[in-house]
């Protein structure tokens, strides 16, 4: 007989107030497909799910991190808005703009910088979608012409990776107006021979859409990302007819001719590489404006 025994006691559930002694955030839900992956796998992965390629949203500094050879120069920093029309819906204007700097320490919807994509010095206008959907404010507008200018002045080649819920309709008119201002300084950088290339994500829709997301010298979107002017249910609201599968989807853009390329996030420095290389590349620009000759995209797609 046993000098001493073990009384195995049940796991007590928890109390319906007591906090969880599992710390949060370790685990995320695929919504595509329901895998739950480990926080930091799905960060190896640059948040595309390992099981189905569903690709999770990232933030602008994390797309940065993934294009960039390594350390970037950021400017404007500086830029806020001043709530111009003292606008007020559920709460006012300035209280969400303080708010949503708080939370995510920035302070408008975009950042932009210049680095080395392998060796590239290249400008890049990265969107925050935390931000306020990414709204595009005056802010945003003056912040991605600056980087087109700058761009300019010193010859590099431009990068907008667009996410975005479009114009923000805080600042009114204001907002539409950067539509315009930005689709001129691409016009000015289209004169000086630079090129510049749309990455957009899920969702690139309103305004955005409307002007500089759509006028890239090359536009490549990630897989089954939302880019649009109105939403779909929008759309089936105002014509009353039930709209295409996977209407306004990057594969039905593709099918359609309205982008160029639909490439994985774990695929897109690779592809903006040979991109870049082929843009600012004399002598292959020379070989492109002889007759038969085409620059392939290939294995684009996951």
């Amino acid at each position: 007989m046993a000098w001493f025994k073990k009384v195995r006691k049940p796991i007590e559930p928890l109390a319906k107030n007591q906090p969880s002694r599992v710390p949060e955030g370790l685990w995320v839900k695929c919504p595509s497909c329901g895998e739950v992956i480990y926080n930091k796998d799905l960060a190896g992965t640059l948040n595309v799910c390992p099981k189905c390629a569903h690709h999770l949203r990232i933030g602008a500094v994390e797309r940065l991190r993934m294009l960039f050879d390594g350390d970037w120069a950021e400017y404007d920093t500086d830029l806020q808005s001043t709530d111009p029309l003292k606008f007020i819906d559920t709460k006012p204007y300035r209280t969400r703009l303080d708010a949503t700097i708080a939370s995510t320490g920035m302070k408008d919807a975009v950042i932009c910088a210049t680095g080395r994509i392998d060796g590239i010095e290249t400008s890049v206008a990265a969107m925050e979608y935390t931000f306020i959907g990414g709204s595009m404010g005056v802010v945003v507008g003056e912040k991605i012409t600056r980087a087109i200018e700058r761009a300019i002045d010193r010859r590099l080649p431009v990068v907008i990776v667009s996410s975005s819920g479009g114009a923000r309709m805080m600042e009114g008119a204001l907002s539409l107006m950067q539509m315009a201002k930005i689709s001129a300084a691409l016009a000015r950088l289209d004169r000086a021979r630079l090129p510049y290339i749309s990455v957009l994500t899920d969702p690139t829709t309103g305004g955005v859409t409307a002007s500089f997301a759509m006028l890239g010298d090359l536009i490549v979107a990630e897989p089954k990302a939302l880019i649009g002017f109105a939403g779909p249910r929008v759309i089936e609201q105002t014509i009353r007819q039930k709209l295409p599968k996977d209407f306004q989807r990057s594969e039905f853009l593709l099918d359609h001719g309205m982008i160029d390329a639909i490439v994985d996030r774990r695929q897109m420095r690779p592809f903006l590489i040979k991109s870049l290389n082929f843009m600012m590349n004399p002598n292959i620009s020379e070989r492109s404006r002889v007759p038969g000759f085409k620059f392939q995209i290939a294995d684009s797609q996951a």
